[in-house]
């Protein structure tokens, strides 16, 4: 069976995720088929890019999404989509819609911190600079 499926990627404590199909059996960071798109919790808002017409693909020949991955579907509106699509709704105007909706949600809080350039340490560029002058 193949599953759409969270992968996790990113740093200790920084989670980013890609959304993947994989085998049902396979381990959440093991191998997988295919990269259908990304999720990163860490910006204000969530940041949630799916490749609707690859997950359209999946779902027809009978992928099944994760809960995780449900949920994000139902809030990007990927599940309402592809049950229209299922009613007879012509692909091009849903992916037309669903290109509308991630433009939509591309503004990202200028507070968050993804982006930011770090502000530096005080201290460690007084060491730095006594460092160069011995």
């Amino acid at each position: 069976m193949v599953r759409i499926r969270l992968r996790r990627m990113g740093s200790k404590k920084q989670p980013t995720y890609r959304i993947v199909v994989c085998d049902k059996e396979a381990p959440r960071d093991g191998a997988f088929i295919e990269v259908i798109g990304t999720y990163n919790p860490r910006t204000e808002p969530e940041t949630v890019m799916v490749q609707e017409d690859r997950a359209f693909y999946w779902m027809k020949v009978g992928a099944q999404p994760s809960e995780a991955v449900q949920q994000l579907f139902r809030k990007t509106g990927t599940t309402a989509r592809f049950e229209r699509l299922k009613k007879g709704e012509s692909p091009e105007v849903l992916l037309a819609e669903a290109a509308t909706h991630a433009q939509a949600a591309a503004v990202i809080n200028p507070k968050t911190r993804i982006g930011r350039k770090p502000v530096p340490n005080p201290k460690k560029a007084e060491r730095a600079a006594e460092a160069a002058a011995e």
